[in-house]
């Protein structure tokens, strides 16, 4: 594990550089996919820069909000980049948020929007698994195999990078062969759902999980969840999604 670099007299945190390199993958290959998809790029990244502030703020103001003593104590700690001192939840409800009102007022196409965001989220999963095997976060569970790590004081299931390697399978499938129609909406779904997947399955492999009454794991009921949803929305929308298709090749013959 690697949290710190040490550049001269400055400490860098790792896991948050993978992250920021996740942040500006995601963001260069959304722009390149909204081109694809006659999308305005500047739009995209803009939607995206808005829901990334509202998600940080909020995921720090979350987090602030279950521990307050400690910022009581020291204000300043609210703007410290610390990644560990972040409430995912609060924070991705911020985002979303943003990101409807942004795109709302800016009058974007949803399910084009979302095809756009499709590869920036794959690219930032990744990250998101590099950042946890930076830091030690989302470590495995104990086990003997012979791949097995060294960490927290026993072998372990190497879960990070488990779910580094998930995510660029999942990032090389959707950039290289989008999964459905584009500009349907069906690709951002695809992305969603073998995420989901991938978590449910992994999951049984974490060492630090959340065990709700009767023995469930939440993360792999929140899986559940969301997969379902988004297999929901993928059937309802791949009908639709030829119609889309038919209106970017007018669009595309229009400005031809």
């Amino acid at each position: 594990m690697l949290p710190f670099i040490q550049l001269g007299p400055f400490t860098l945190q790792a896991p948050g550089l993978a992250l920021l390199m996740g942040v500006w993958l995601g963001l260069s290959l959304s722009e390149k996919e909204a081109i694809k998809l006659k999308l305005d790029p500047n739009q995209i990244y803009n939607l995206i820069f808005y829901g990334l502030v509202a998600g940080v703020v909020g995921a720090r103001l979350g987090y602030a909000l279950q521990y307050p003593r400690a910022y009581l104590d020291s204000p300043w700690s609210l703007v410290a980049l610390t990644p560990n001192t972040l409430a995912p939840e609060i924070g991705l409800l911020f985002a979303i948020i943003a990101a409807l009102i942004y795109g709302k007022r800016q009058k974007m196409l949803l399910r084009p929007t979302l095809d756009a965001l499709a590869p920036g989220l794959a690219a930032f999963m990744v990250s998101f698994g590099v950042a946890h095997f930076m830091s030690g976060d989302a470590f495995g569970a104990p086990t003997k195999l012979l791949w097995a790590i060294y960490l927290w004081d026993d072998f372990r299931h190497p879960s990070q990078v488990y779910e580094t390697l998930a995510a660029m399978i999942i990032l090389l499938v959707v950039w290289r062969r989008p999964l459905g129609q584009r500009g349907g909406g069906v690709n951002f779904l695809w992305v969603v759902a073998l995420s989901a997947a991938t978590r449910i399955f992994l999951e049984a492999f974490r060492g630090d999980s959340v065990i709700w009454v009767g023995g469930f794991r939440a993360a792999q009921v929140s899986g559940v969840v969301v997969l379902a949803a988004s297999l929901w929305l993928m059937r309802r929308w791949s009908h639709s999604a030829s119609t889309v298709e038919e209106k970017l090749i007018i669009q595309t013959k229009g400005d031809s």
